[in-house]
């Protein structure tokens, strides 16, 4: 490895909350890549009523969507999803190239408690059974969808898709992911982080990468998850702390916003392909029908007569 002085590379304005960015090692055959969520991710955890566990899970989900959905070089969507026979049936996150995230959690609320008796919080093991993970990339209707599924795998969904890359792709990965409610002085928020590195794989250039990665992982399993969750540390500082003596350049980052795709339009799309019996029997008694999104818990109000049969 060649020696490098001390440095990271820094934008003009510091960066914050809701983001993600890539990151290089100089002179390392390593990339990497951190997400930082602040009212992003309160806003689709808040939605619901969520118990505490259930709400972490999917702010993993949703952190590790960013994390891996940033990455992306077309326009379309990253889908991060599991499914199990445990107290939470399904849980996921929707990621687009625009930058926009939105997530969800199906769960039986009596299982959870029960779940959660112990002295730590439970994990996507606990929380979902025996399942798989999926990660699914949508290019748009002119493709087909790609979908890659591994067994669910330990207390965090980092290790499931370690596993994914690992055995899907052969790229050795490494994955950190934070999730916490933190009290500002204005009320409690959720707040969530991620990282992730990846080795470039060994050529005839390049030579062994060995050496590298494992010094890479050493360092990476020092970050905390403190240092993923806390407003007051940038991406420059956490970055720099990791990586200092062999410099760290942070590259192209990307605004994230918790943003649903739901609409009027959509929903009543949904509810032409009724038969107008069912129609009938959605009406409620101020005569229109309501629809309520199960991602952003919005309520939609709709005029039976206004549903166009397909």
């Amino acid at each position: 490895m060649t020696d490098h002085a001390p440095a990271a590379a820094t934008p003009s304005a510091p960066l914050g909350d809701n983001l993600a960015a890539a990151f290089q090692i100089e002179g390392w055959p390593v990339r990497g890549r951190l997400v930082r969520l602040g009212e992003s991710i309160d806003a689709i955890l808040s939605a619901h009523a969520y118990p505490e566990p259930v709400a972490a899970l999917l702010g993993e989900a949703c952190a590790l969507a960013a994390l891996i959905g940033s990455s992306l070089k077309f326009e379309g969507r990253l889908i991060v999803q599991a499914q199990g026979d445990g107290p939470v049936r399904y849980v996921v996150a929707d990621y687009d190239t625009q930058g926009h995230l939105r997530g969800y959690c199906r769960f039986d609320e009596a299982e959870v408690a029960a779940a959660s008796q112990g002295f730590s919080r439970p994990g996507a093991k606990t929380l979902l059974g025996q399942g798989v993970f999926v990660m699914t990339l949508d290019r748009g209707p002119d493709f087909e969808r790609t979908q890659g599924i591994t067994p669910i795998e330990g207390e965090s969904l980092s290790l499931a898709a370690e596993h994914y890359f690992e055995q899907s792709e052969q790229i050795p990965t490494k994955v950190r992911l934070a999730v916490g409610s933190l009290d500002s002085g204005a009320g409690a928020s959720w707040r969530a982080g991620g990282a992730m590195i990846q080795v470039i794989a060994a050529d005839d250039a390049r030579g062994s990468t060995e050496e590298a990665w494992e010094r890479s992982r050493a360092l990476f399993q020092t970050l905390a998850d403190d240092e993923l969750l806390d407003p007051t540390i940038t991406p420059e500082t956490l970055l720099f702390r990791l990586f200092h003596e062999d410099g760290v350049r942070l590259e192209d980052p990307r605004a994230l916003k918790a943003q649903c795709r739901c609409s009027k339009d959509r929903i009543g799309a949904v509810l032409s392909s009724f038969s107008p019996e069912d129609r009938a029997d959605m009406v409620e008694p101020d005569g229109k029908i309501h629809v309520t999104c199960e991602y952003c818990a919005t309520v939609y109000a709709l005029e039976p007569e206004d549903v166009q049969a397909e």
